[in-house]
């Protein structure tokens, strides 16, 4: 199922995407895309069950904003360097185990929502990202195999980041992580289900019509499974936390100076293949 969340900022309502585009209504029978419907089997099969009935009535996209497809996040935690060649471009040795930092929710906007570039940025960059998000509550995993099968769906994130903030300004990197409007997600909370293998999805990033990034989750250094057995070690993972599983090679930071950071004005769009299509406005803060 595409799972997702149309309306006005802070209140939106929970619809699904059927198999022929039409936008329905899920407000009668669910009140939210969120970490305890993911969790409740049977709801999600009273979702199905409608669905596939035609049961649903039928949303008017038209002028309607498509809104992050999952509320209530509880952590976002995310994954760096976890691309052989992003790894390559920076100049990193590959990381022996994944390297973990993490997003505020409130950094989660719509996937078509302005981004705002922060007061004294000169290093604004861009980062298409797989995002998982979680079903089930995971701790102390033994494989990959219960990993994924921990997994409730998979969306687009655009892990929005400052790298001078990042790298520069000491402590850690949750600096040039979090500041607002950073973490763009959906448009679809796309059910596990639904994607036959994590390890065979193209990423591709433009800025301003110019294709920046093209990459595929085959490249991931930890694949989807092994990552959330990963952080299980060290943290419960709870149904409705995402995961930001890294991005690909071709971010302004690894581009010969003077790096092409974002500036005011920029568009950015980002897509991975099954899972739907981002477009932002950049704009000052």
């Amino acid at each position: 199922m595409k799972l997702l969340r149309v309306g006005t900022a802070g209140v939106e309502r929970p619809a699904l995407l059927d198999a022929e585009g039409t936008l329905r209504d899920l407000s009668g029978i669910v009140d939210d895309i969120d970490g305890a419907l993911l969790a409740d089997a049977a709801a999600l099969g009273r979702v199905r069950a409608a669905a596939e009935a035609g049961e649903l009535p039928a949303l008017d996209g038209e002028g309607l904003r498509i809104g992050p497809p999952l509320g209530r996040i509880g952590k976002i935690v995310c994954i760096g360097l976890n691309y052989h060649d992003h790894a390559r471009e920076t100049g990193a040795e590959p990381p022996a185990e994944p390297v973990i930092f993490f997003k505020a929710a409130d950094t989660v906007v719509g996937p078509n929502d302005t981004v705002l570039v922060p007061r004294r940025s000169a290093k604004t960059d861009w980062e298409v990202e797989l995002a998982v998000v979680i079903g089930r509550t995971a701790r102390y995993l033994e494989s990959a195999e219960e990993g994924l099968a921990h997994v409730a769906g998979y969306a687009v994130a655009h892990d929005v980041s400052e790298r001078e903030f990042q790298i520069e300004r000491g402590g850690t990197w949750d600096k040039g992580k979090n500041c607002e409007t950073f973490n763009p997600l959906g448009p679809w909370l796309v059910t596990a289900d639904e994607i036959a293998d994590p390890q065979a999805l193209p990423l591709r990033l433009w800025v301003n019509g110019e294709l920046k990034q093209d990459g595929t989750t085959a490249d991931q250094i930890f694949p989807v499974g092994e990552v959330v057995r990963c952080v299980s070690q060290f943290m419960t993972l709870y149904p409705g936390d995402v995961i930001n599983t890294g991005t690909p090679a071709g971010v302004a930071l690894g581009r010969p100076e003077p790096k092409p950071f974002l500036r005011a004005g920029d568009v950015v769009e980002l897509e991975i293949e099954g899972l739907g299509r981002q477009r932002q406005e950049f704009k000052d803060a």
